[in-house]
């Protein structure tokens, strides 16, 4: 295979270097004026590159520098989420990045969110730990940088110590336990490896080790300590795109791994899961009814999600993976609406993050509490809204597998999820306000993300040809 074969499968990979080399460019020749465009020639970079890669450039599935780099179809579409998830956040960052203190730092978080989604997506085509290592390493360090961007407030600054300490312990465990994986295997390939998994004591303690760092990435319990003082620290564009755009990535190459490399102790590692998911939807729940920041509850409800998500990945079947990327779709679009509800009305109304703050909230601006009304409508899984079928399919896939009583206690916890959720419902419709949020008019970037959002939470629901669509181009099925 020539490399100009060897390359055009890594399109998506070249086309988003290329936008990072764009956007480094216009902050070093872009003046004054032509910083007042930077959001708008960052977003028809990202659109144009959504719209380049949202269709495959080839069919089948292809192995290139040795099996290093994999191209899927199925990786191919995750690609595309993160991507449309990242145009988004940057539709909604503008107010924010407009502020005295952040306006001459554009180019500084537009080229380091893209490099964290160059991260992700050699990550997502891994065929071998150092690979997948380095994409994770890729997509982490420039998140720190993220999480403190906001250098001189103390919260931004102790967020972001907080993620790059976990961070460091999360990615040496991980390395010591794929040190263990290429002492007993004596190889890094996923293939390769699956065929020298035996059991053995040590490469389930290197799979315990390999599963703390994704459990870091994913904000697992008990891996989960560090997420709510970073939601909470980070500004709140940041912490959206932490807590769907970086959790998409790790979910889906974690069941790849898993179904890939370790399907020979598939009892340990669905053993392991389950423990996990059983923890992390009770755990957030309980403590998400407790908060009284808006971030902090949100950062309860990610844990809770990612729980959810979890259950696609225990069955290890092309029906779990089809529902997990549906489910990631529909968790997108209803977190990102939220989070664009809490940063609009953050950056207007001097920093209120706080429950009480959204009180009244509906008298001054009404459509801003029906988007965030439907946005926790659908994470919290009510017809007809798209949450309600992202959670339907995969309950169906873990129930299809024979986890009957993982599935009843994920639904008990749906349950409780619901009065947490309504709890904001209640304070922006019911909860009385001498004072609420004045009434504001928000950018149109935000207006725009909000729609798009909008439109996945009532859409996908309805379309069900999205679904079908996934696991016929993914799969076959």
């Amino acid at each position: 295979m020539d490399y100009s074969a060897i390359f055009s499968y890594m399109y998506t990979e070249i086309a988003l270097a290329g936008v990072i080399v764009a956007v480094l460019l216009y902050d070093l020749i872009a003046g004054e004026r032509g910083r007042r465009y930077f959001q708008t020639f960052v977003c028809l970079l990202m659109l144009f590159f959504v719209a380049g890669t949202v269709y495959p450039y080839h069919g089948g599935t292809a192995d290139v520098f040795g099996g290093m780099y994999q191209y899927t179809p199925v990786a191919g579409i995750v690609k595309s989420i993160l991507a449309i998830g990242t145009l988004i956040v940057f539709l909604q960052s503008d107010a924010w990045l407009s502020r005295e203190d952040t306006r001459f730092k554009r180019g500084e978080f537009y080229v380091l969110t893209l490099s964290t989604l160059l991260g992700m997506d050699f990550m997502v085509s891994a065929g071998h730990f150092m690979m997948f290592f380095i994409g994770m390493e890729l997509a982490s360090v420039p998140m720190a940088c993220l999480v403190a961007f906001d250098k001189y407030k103390g919260n931004s600054a102790e967020a972001g110590a907080k993620f790059i300490l976990s961070a460091l312990f999360a990615s040496g465990l991980m390395l010591y336990g794929i040190s263990f994986f290429y002492g007993t295997a004596g190889t890094l390939y996923f293939e390769d490896m699956a065929a020298k998994i035996d059991g053995s004591p040590l490469q389930i303690l290197s799979l315990v080790f390999f599963f703390t760092g994704l459990g870091f990435k994913l904000s697992l319990v008990p891996f989960h300590l560090w997420t709510a003082d970073t939601y909470q620290g980070a500004p709140t564009s940041v912490t959206s795109y932490l807590s769907v755009v970086s959790k998409a990535a790790a979910a889906f190459i974690l069941t790849v791994i898993f179904v890939k490399v370790f399907p020979s102790v598939s009892d340990y590692w669905q053993l392991m899961l389950y423990i996990v998911i059983v923890l992390s939807i009770t755990v957030a729940n309980v403590f998400a009814i407790r908060q009284k920041n808006l971030k902090r509850f949100m950062a309860f409800s990610s844990i809770s999600q990612a729980g959810y998500i979890m259950l696609g990945v225990i069955c290890g079947t092309p029906y779990g993976m089809t529902s997990l990327i549906f489910y990631l779709l529909v968790y997108m679009a209803a977190n990102l609406a939220a989070f664009g509800v809490i940063s609009t009305v953050e950056q207007h109304s001097g920093g209120k993050t706080g429950i009480e703050d959204y009180n009244g909230l509906y008298r001054t601006n009404p459509k801003l509490a029906v988007i965030m009304t439907l946005a926790l409508f659908s994470l919290a899984g009510i017809p007809p809204f798209a949450g309600f079928f992202s959670k339907f399919f995969i309950f169906a896939a873990a129930f299809e597998q024979g986890f009957h009583v993982l599935v009843f206690i994920a639904l008990i916890n749906t349950v409780i999820s619901l009065y947490y959720y309504l709890l904001i419902v209640k304070a922006m419709f019911i909860t009385p306000n001498e004072n609420p949020v004045p009434a504001f008019r928000s950018d149109r970037g935000t207006r725009l993300s909000l729609l798009l959002c909008l439109a996945g939470i009532i859409a996908l629901g309805i379309v069900s040809s999205v679904f079908d669509g996934i696991g016929l181009y993914s799969f076959g099925m």
